[in-house]
């Protein structure tokens, strides 16, 4: 498959490529425009020519395109399964579901959302206008590329911003699938762009533009300091959602069993590749050994294989790099005195494949209790009481996402209290209404729900036009 640059509706052949690879196989599945500072600085001039009229079109016009838009990428559902499979080796199973449904299912949601809201409010004697923000730029990660891309897009399009999206050079071919559904939903020319890239090339050039206004980047913290960086040059708004250490916390009296395989599935999803998995469980240092026998049992159990057979719960790593990255980890905490349990397990003789593996008898303040490994590890930690447990899960310079198993009211009040920005309490669904995003360094801003929408517009106050 060849990805391209898509700008002012029509399609543009690169310079020059890069090759991207099947993480199960090392084989090459596609090419991917190289794309340049010109193409940035072409693809936002034609969203800044779109977005008068596309502002202008009103909430329900915008949503009308939106829905046609769910509708041309619920078309090519297989087609999107299949390339989020090949260049991201999430498990086929896995990917229908948590990758491309739920994209679809974002697009679907801020449609409606858009078709019932007003763009004025009245606030005492004034008048209250949501504008949208303008010409928004959408970085997005390699771990969820379909995903993210709904996420952002979708609210920026629903507020009446146009964009230029920018995929990770790991993973842009399921990003060129949707810029196809765009064209055929009948969304105008300019209103969605793409440049495909390197993040030094294409994301730099796009937070520094003078031309975006809104930056909107998920990624490591580490690049998420940089896009800020370069954006604070000209003012923007920048939205960042950006690493976790997220905490699962088992209170006294909790079902262990339930929670422990809760946080086991939210470690492993993706391989581990996702920012918002319960990579720390805190339990009762009572229940200690029994949930470490447990988490144990549990991560044996997934099955790691093909992400084309619908049986494996967990593929490759996104790279070879990646998979070196996770095992390094692991490695540093086994010599320093940790106990690794689950590694060595026979893995397929291809691909960047690593062991699922639960980590006991680490310091809540080693490096593998505090850094985002991304991968299936899982860190086990102790605590005497509730204080305790508070702290050590407050206890990371990050704060995106957590659990807390027990008793409802109690699980409440503590949950209350957890500096982060999402809070799961007895295992709930996933919810679209519900605002994510993170404290500290997990990042500024908030996806999804109401919120998601509102970092794409900015409010005028029209004062002593009422009363």
């Amino acid at each position: 498959m060849r990805a391209d640059l898509f700008i002012d509706g029509e399609w543009h052949r690169p310079a020059a490529t890069i090759p991207v690879t099947d993480p199960a196989t090392g084989e090459v599945v596609g090419h991917a425009a190289d794309g340049t500072e010109q193409d940035v600085a072409r693809a936002v001039a034609a969203a800044a020519r779109a977005f008068p009229d596309w502002a202008a079109r009103g909430y329900a016009e915008r949503a009308a395109l939106l829905g046609a838009l769910a509708d041309r990428l619920r078309d090519r559902r297989d087609e999107l399964v299949a390339t989020v499979v090949a260049e991201v080796g999430c498990p086929v199973t896995v990917t229908r579901e948590s990758q491309v449904d739920v994209a679809i299912d974002v697009v679907r949601y801020y449609a409606d959302l858009a078709a019932h809201r007003s763009p004025v409010r009245e606030v005492g004697a004034s008048l209250v206008h949501e504008v949208p923000a303008g010409v928004v730029a959408a970085i997005t990660p390699w771990n969820y590329p379909l995903y993210q891309l709904a996420a952002k897009v979708a609210p920026a399009l629903a507020a009446g911003c146009t964009v230029v999206a920018k995929p990770a050079e790991l993973t842009p071919l399921s990003t060129c699938l949707f810029a196809e559904a765009v064209a055929e939903a009948g969304l105008p020319p300019g209103v969605v762009n793409v440049v495909l890239g390197r993040g030094q090339v294409v994301g730099a050039a796009l937070a520094s533009h003078p031309g975006v206004d809104v930056v909107s980047f998920t990624g490591s913290t580490t690049v998420g300091r940089a896009v800020m960086a370069r954006a604070a040059e000209s003012v923007k708004r920048v939205c960042l959602e950006l690493g976790g250490k997220s905490a699962s916390v088992v209170l006294p009296g909790a079902d262990l069993v339930t929670a422990v395989r809760a946080t086991v599935a939210s470690a492993t999803l993706n391989s581990g590749q996702t920012c918002s998995a319960w990579t720390r469980l805190l339990v009762p240092a009572a229940q200690h050994d029994a949930a470490v026998e447990c988490a144990a049992e549990a991560m044996a159990a997934v099955v790691v294989g093909d992400p084309h057979d619908p049986a494996t719960e967990n593929g490759p790593l996104v790279s070879a790099a990646q998979r070196d990255r996770v095992e390094s980890f692991v490695a540093r905490a086994r010599a320093r005195g940790a106990r690794v349990i689950g590694h060595g397990r026979v893995l397929p003789p291809r691909g960047h494949f690593t062991s699922p593996v639960v980590v006991a008898g680490a310091g809540e303040d080693w490096e593998i209790a505090q850094e985002e490994v991304f991968g299936p590890v899982l860190v086990v930690l102790p605590y005497r009481d509730e204080d305790e447990a508070l702290r050590i899960a407050n206890g990371t310079r990050y704060g995106l996402h957590g659990a807390v198993w027990g008793e409802p009211e109690r699980a409440l009040a503590f949950a209350a209290r957890m500096r982060t920005g999402q809070v799961d309490v007895n295992g709930p669904s996933f919810s679209l209404d519900a605002p994510f995003g993170g404290f500290g360094q997990s990042g500024i801003g908030r996806e999804l729900g109401e919120e998601g929408l509102r970092e794409y517009t900015e409010t005028v106050a029209v004062q002593g036009v009422l009363g």
